[in-house]
């Protein structure tokens, strides 16, 4: 039934153009979710910007737009971060397989891959002299370490020293080319060489100053000066490494071992 008055016309049905839609659904944009890689990615990027005295969790959290206790499902502490960081490192990284008639050049390859690796991102090496290596992801990679020093013929006592003398070498060389990479960055030097940004000029300055030495009180500084400071950081790291693998030669029972060794170093020389 209906109220109005008779006569009056009735109203045509709402057009299509006119009636009512559903409200369209709001679609929340998708989120990644969070996760140890994702975290461990942030804490780099974190780590490169600002440096391993400025991370925080508080300051990963915020790169990957989360709250902090966000992140202890995940990790359960700053520590427990910074060792996932070092151990992403070794992420497809193959040990060596030793091989005694090319254990030095094992060596130099697994040292320099090491000095590599820490020099992807900044302040890597102090994370790694802070951590001791023996985790149940990276003992595999301590063992092949091992394996090739005596599968090479080195004493047991000095196999053992080996492997934590090579990393303490590679850790130490690398936190200084860290300390200079942000010296030249605080000083908003430019380089040409990535691994050591203001060394040439400085080694130039040095090897003056060793030259302007007193003679009669610095004979030998004078007398090496142009020696004393090399212009490149691969160079110094080689020389280092050089040093160190013919002492651990030395200690070869096999005085053929060693003799092949010696033709190895000449022919590298060459």
């Amino acid at each position: 039934m209906s109220d109005a008055a008779p006569g009056t016309p009735t109203p045509p049905p709402p057009s299509p153009w006119e009636r009512e839609r559903p409200a369209r659904a709001r679609v929340a944009a998708a989120r990644t979710p969070l996760s140890r890689g994702r975290i461990v990615e942030a804490a780099f990027t974190v780590l490169d910007r600002q440096g391993l005295d400025r991370l925080s969790m508080r300051q990963v959290a915020a790169e990957l737009g989360v709250t902090v206790s966000a992140l202890y499902a995940h990790v359960s502490s700053k520590d427990d971060l910074l060792e996932l960081m070092y151990t992403r490192l070794f992420d497809g990284f193959e040990p060596p397989a030793p091989d005694p008639e090319r254990w030095q050049e094992e060596v130099r390859e697994y040292a320099r891959s090491g000095r590599r690796r820490l020099l992807s991102h900044r302040d890597m090496a102090r994370i790694s002299m802070a951590h001791v290596p023996f985790t149940a992801e990276l003992l595999p990679h301590v063992e092949a370490l091992l394996a090739v020093f005596r599968t090479a013929g080195l004493p047991d006592r000095i196999a053992a020293e080996a492997g934590d003398l090579i990393s303490t070498y590679i850790d130490g060389f690398a936190v200084e080319e860290g300390m200079w990479r942000d010296r030249a960055a605080q000083q908003g030097g430019e380089s040409s060489s990535p691994a050591r940004p203001d060394w040439r000029e400085m080694a130039d300055e040095m090897r003056n100053y060793f030259a302007s030495l007193p003679a009669a009180d610095f004979p030998h500084l004078r007398a090496l000066a142009a020696v004393m400071v090399t212009d490149s950081s691969d160079e110094r790291f080689d020389i280092g490494l050089e040093i160190i693998l013919r002492g651990l030669a030395s200690y070869l029972p096999d005085p053929a071992a060693r003799a092949g060794a010696d033709v190895s170093r000449a022919s590298d020389a060459g």
